[in-house]
């Protein structure tokens, strides 16, 4: 089906239009599996999901950024919240999850520009690309609290 909507987008003379999350950055996130939110036991990166290893910065809508590792219980806590963050938002903004441990060629950009030494870490960027928030640390002391993050994503519009 998305074959033929892109062969007659083709002929039509338009390119197909991605949607929602799976505009280049990473799609159906979900926590991993026995997370602690604790201690630092776990050992698995906390957010599982596609395109994970994405590092494009959206041109013209919202792109957030999302630095951490395992053995980290402030980045499962602030994983936690991303992931149903995105459950809202998947279509108004594109999400890049960086393993810190394992970074992408393309992602090593997004280190370099936003990462500055301490997990967890979120960028927020504008849809002309200006970070409004680029700051280590939790967004809450709550957890699942997603309150924090609405504000800061509200300073991207």
């Amino acid at each position: 089906m998305l074959l033929a909507l892109a062969i007659a987008a083709a002929l039509a003379g338009a390119a197909p239009k991605a949607s929602g999350a799976d505009a280049g950055g990473a799609t159906a996130l979900s926590l991993a599996p026995n997370l602690s939110f604790t201690d630092d036991s776990s050992s698995n990166f906390p957010i599982r999901g596609e395109n994970l290893g994405s590092g494009e910065i959206a041109a013209g809508r919202p792109t957030i950024v999302f630095f951490g590792t395992s053995h980290c219980w402030n980045t499962n806590r602030e994983a936690e919240r991303l992931v149903a963050f995105f459950a809202k938002h998947r279509d108004e903004a594109r999400f890049l999850v960086v393993d810190l441990d394992h970074p992408t060629r393309p992602q090593k950009k997004l280190v370099d520009a936003y990462y500055h030494g301490y997990i967890p870490t979120l960028a927020f960027l504008d849809s002309k690309g200006k970070a409004v928030y680029d700051r280590s640390g939790e967004t809450s002391r709550t957890r699942a609290d997603t309150s924090g993050l609405e504000e800061i994503f509200a300073k991207t519009r």
